[in-house]
């Protein structure tokens, strides 16, 4: 958790929950969105 990643959609954000391997909750600043697996355009920084 905590990891900065980025989005393809949503830009820069930061980890604040993870779903065991189902999916990954992101502050994006703006907004959270879940994103569930697999995570084709999120990348971690």
């Amino acid at each position: 958790m905590h990891d900065r990643v980025s989005h393809d959609r949503y830009g820069l954000g930061v980890v604040i929950g993870v779903e065991d391997d189902v999916a990954v909750l992101v502050d994006f600043g703006s907004r959270q969105e879940r994103i569930p697996t697999p995570f084709n355009k999120l990348y971690k920084l």
